[in-house]
């Protein structure tokens, strides 16, 4: 018999996974084959199941899909909502969700927070932060929950099967309050996006999957098809990120060319990179969330005449920077959260980039925080320990 391809995963994603929680993905994996499965397999052992428990090893009696009423809204009301959920009022202040990001309601999933990453993509996990968060290790400063009970493993296996089978909540709106109306400049900016990149796709050709597979192995880079119909690339290092360095980035000089999104969130490049980020004639979306960035070399990016959006999110940017990011005139979307960007110089930003949607600084409850998001995080780590 064939292997169900959840075992043909990864070694990365398999790390993280206790035998109990594999076993659960197997399980699930056979239910989602149906007929094919169960048709040869009419009487299962029941002797099977009692040496797994005996073992330690839980046993899952699947039912096909993962259940999102049943198996994953529990997990997310007990152990994230806490802090992820629409503005309310407690003891007096108006608290609002951690990040921006809301837990409570499946658009707010899918729409995502300050960090301007979804907290799931349906058949996606890898571009899905919600599972990249609570699968860290548990002394990272990104992990989640920061505290209280953890996720176990189990149910962070449950997440990203969830995620891969497609995301399906089963009907579950959740909170509507805040949901933004389906209007038509919505509709529009997914056009204007379809038209950007039919547009870039123009005189270059796709890559080679020599090319591809020689920079994966030489410099940890993950390099994935924007779609079957376009050379365009997205590319992203969330499986070494700690490895990935200037050095790094420089090596993708290779495939300029073809980059139009590259995620360096949480990685050490510094202000170095960006002169080869610079010359990526064809980019439009950079993410330099949780870098050692600051003001030195944000006049790099002139180059890139088709940026669209820029995350700067917990990096070390100050006022300094408003003159040099007021000339990306192409973005759409510019996020300078947990930075040191003064209430003064976001001001100057969005009177300089009128069409641009500017986000400042978190503000969790009504009255003034001291340090960013990324600060009180650290506290809570030191308090734990």
């Amino acid at each position: 018999m064939m292997m169900p391809k959840v075992w043909r995963v990864r070694r990365d994603s398999l790390s993280m996974l206790d035998m109990g929680a594999a076993m659960d993905l197997f399980f699930h994996e056979i239910c989602a084959r149906g007929k094919r499965f169960f048709g040869a397999m009419r009487v299962i052992d029941c002797k099977f199941f009692v040496i797994l428990a005996a073992m330690g090893w839980p046993v899952l009696m699947c039912h096909g899909s993962v259940n999102f009423k049943t198996e994953i809204l529990p997990v997310l009301e007990t152990k994230c909502m806490g802090c992820h959920k629409a503005p309310h009022e407690k003891d007096g202040k108006m608290v609002k969700p951690k990040a921006g990001l809301r837990l409570d309601a499946a658009w707010a999933i899918l729409k995502g927070g300050e960090s301007e990453q979804a907290a799931v993509v349906p058949k996606d996990v890898a571009k899905s932060y919600a599972f990249e968060v609570v699968s860290l290790p548990k002394d990272d400063d990104m992990f989640m929950p920061p505290k209280g009970e953890a996720l176990t493993e189990q149910e962070v296996a449950k997440l990203k099967l969830w995620i891969e089978e497609g995301a399906d909540f089963g009907g579950w709106e959740g909170n509507l309050e805040g949901k933004p109306a389906v209007a038509a400049k919505v509709e529009l900016k997914v056009r204007d996006h379809a038209v950007l990149f039919e547009r870039l796709s123009q005189g270059i050709q796709p890559l080679d999957a020599k090319v591809v597979k020689a920079l994966n192995t030489k410099v940890g880079a993950q390099v994935s098809p924007m779609g079957t119909s376009t050379p365009l690339v997205r590319v992203d290092f969330l499986t070494g990120v700690g490895a990935c360095s200037d050095e790094n980035v420089e090596a993708l000089l290779e495939i300029r060319e073809n980059i139009t999104q590259l995620d360096l969130a949480r990685t050490k490049v510094t202000d170095g990179a960006l002169r080869f980020v610079g010359q990526m004639p064809r980019l439009t979306r950079l993410d330099l969330r949780h870098t050692g960035m600051t003001d030195a070399s944000l006049e790099q990016l002139a180059g890139c005449k088709d940026l669209v959006s820029l995350n700067l999110f917990g990096t070390a940017v100050t006022d300094a920077a408003v003159p040099k990011l007021v000339q990306l005139k192409s973005l759409q979307s510019l996020y300078v959260s947990d930075t040191k960007v003064s209430p003064d110089g976001l001001a100057k930003l969005r009177e300089a980039l009128p069409d641009t949607e500017v986000v400042g600084a978190l503000e969790l409850s009504a009255e003034p925080k001291k340090g960013g998001d990324g600060d009180e995080m650290r506290k809570r780590k030191k308090q734990q320990n």
